[in-house]
């Protein structure tokens, strides 16, 4: 390939956006004016909302979008009166974020960079980092879970929509099993043939062990977490969890590899 795998999602997100894209989709004044009196949801995930409770109060809060452009969270939180930054690789995405926020009057920090690799943000620069369902597009979650953990300050909250692999292994009906485990079109030529059939991108399947423990691993501890299903298809229909979406605290600034001691399940850091 002439261009890596990131720069080519990054094209094809694009083009989705320009032909309608549901994640690309802004919301309308009207939702954003309701946030304004304190009446705001978000998603990390198709259909349950995020709890409120898990964000705390955001006034005054530096907030990361990671991967969250498109116009549909990043104005919620603003409105909210948290400060926020946007991280995508969609100039497309970004572009519609930039609209609303020209429409509406405010500042927000637009970031065109490529989440596989080190964030362009200082140590401890945010107090919350948001993460709708997009790791499916990297190959290697790791690093984006250390550099979360490095960038957010003591005791800051990191919360994920994370797909568990269900997805991959299914057909275009999800009626019957298809193909095993890990799905990787970098690796796998017969998964690289399916997604440019179904003009899918790269994606790749990640384990429980990979999302979770590549969490645990960077120096958070869960404290939150529901599943969710794609809100349409066939394990839609049958109730099947297909994803699932939490909330993080980080502990304590714990040297990469090295999980922190929980000497204090009620300190989150220290």
């Amino acid at each position: 390939m002439n261009k890596n795998y990131q720069d080519m999602n990054a094209e094809i997100i694009d083009r989705w956006v320009q032909a309608g894209w549901e994640w690309g989709l802004p919301i309308d004044r009207r939702t954003y004016e309701r946030a304004l009196h304190g009446d705001w949801q978000v998603k990390l995930t198709p259909v349950k909302f995020v709890p409120r409770e898990w964000f705390g109060d955001i006034t005054g809060k530096k907030v990361l979008g990671l991967a969250s452009g498109g116009g549909q969270q990043i104005p919620l939180f603003t409105a909210a009166g948290a400060e926020c930054t946007v991280l995508d690789y969609s100039e497309k995405q970004l572009e519609t974020e930039a609209t609303v926020a020209q429409r509406e009057g405010y500042t927000v920090h637009l970031v065109r960079a490529d989440m596989t690799k080190p964030f362009p943000f200082d140590d401890e620069s945010f107090d919350i980092i948001f993460h709708p369902v997009s790791n499916i597009f990297v190959e290697k979650v790791a690093p984006v879970f250390k550099e979360c953990c490095r960038v957010l300050k003591k005791g800051g909250v990191l919360l994920c929509g994370l797909d568990i692999g269900i997805n991959y292994i299914v057909d275009e009906a999800e009626e019957k099993i298809i193909t095993g485990l890990p799905f990787n079109p970098l690796q796998n030529e017969a998964h690289r043939q399916q997604l440019l059939k179904e003009d899918c991108g790269f994606q790749f399947s990640h384990t429980v062990s990979e999302q979770i423990g590549g969490q645990l691993q960077a120096g958070f501890i869960l404290t939150h977490i529901e599943d969710d299903t794609n809100g349409e298809g066939r394990l839609h229909e049958l109730y099947i969890p297909s994803l699932k979406f939490d909330n993080r605290s980080l502990y304590q600034k714990a040297r990469i590899g090295e999980l922190p001691h929980f000497r204090n399940a009620e300190r989150k850091c220290i």
